[in-house]
């Protein structure tokens, strides 16, 4: 422990081989391919394969081959032992000086109010799958949750196939547009307490920080609108998007949020984003 930590926190402070844990931090629990991340970081394959070499012997990332292609993801042992030493140790035993604020957001010495929760869905396009889950969440639990949806390079429409899916099953679609994440960023915009992601490509993009720190967690879908055929299978792949996020948002309003600590939580949005798959959309 005496080196390994020091040695963890050495190779963390060379700035790509910290974009690429903290790319892979995004994306936890996903394992992700090493073909992936050199796009999203621009890098080439020799240099991504010194850095990720680095960040195994620290123990940081687990490699998997998978068919032919090699794969990773974040050692989260080893994260949070890293973490621990630091809040622990450095902290000199007083981790509340170090430790992030508690979940929810309001000041701790506050009584609990009945306030709706901030939730934001990001893609990229910001055209279907970020568009179904704020318009699901809105209409099964808005009175528990306000929800936003935005793309990191939105689409100036809505795809066509996700408003029809949207109105088949009885939702407002007046409401809706495309926005981007810029919109979300500033000092008189909400203040979130939870942060989707639901596409990889979004995911991968480095945004800046929220403010309040919500719980944030990557609940990726296949994209519905890169699906080629008919319009009756484009139609299907859509649906099942749809249904795949309701699913996800009924186990997520189901969650007793009241009740939970942040660790807790923070476990349960990672579980619903590996565990719900497409289903009936209902």
């Amino acid at each position: 422990m005496d080196l390994l930590i020091p040695n963890r926190l050495s190779t963390l402070g060379h700035p790509q081989r910290l974009a690429l844990f903290r790319l892979l931090m995004r994306r936890y629990p996903d394992r992700i391919p090493a073909t992936e991340l050199a796009v999203a970081l621009g890098l080439k394959p020799n240099t991504l394969s010194t850095y990720v070499n680095a960040l195994m012997q620290a123990g940081l990332i687990n490699q998997e081959r998978v068919g032919t292609s090699l794969r990773y993801s974040i050692n989260m042992d080893a994260a949070r032992e890293t973490i621990d030493y630091l809040l622990h140790e450095c902290c000199r035993g007083r981790p509340e000086i170090c430790a992030p604020n508690a979940y929810p957001t309001e000041d701790k010495g506050a009584e609990k109010t009945d306030r709706k929760y901030n939730a934001l869905f990001i893609c990229t396009g910001n055209s279907a799958r970020s568009i179904f889950a704020e318009t699901i969440l809105r209409d099964l639990a808005g009175d528990r949750f306000v929800a936003y949806s935005a793309g990191t390079k939105p689409r100036s429409e809505l795809n066509p196939f996700a408003l029809e899916v949207l109105e088949q099953k009885g939702h407002d679609t007046a409401v809706l547009r495309a926005k981007n994440i810029a919109a979300f960023q500033g000092d008189n915009t909400p203040r979130f307490d939870f942060v989707f992601t639901v596409c990889n490509q979004a995911a991968n993009e480095d945004c800046p920080a929220w403010q309040g720190q919500p719980i944030s967690a990557h609940w990726g879908l296949p994209d519905p609108v890169k699906v080629e055929g008919s319009d009756a299978e484009k139609s299907l792949a859509f649906h099942q998007t749809y249904g795949a996020l309701r699913n996800r948002m009924i186990a997520f309003t189901a969650l007793p949020l009241s009740s939970l600590d942040r660790m807790s939580l923070q476990k349960a949005v990672d579980e619903i984003g590996q565990s719900i798959e497409e289903g009936p959309s209902k």
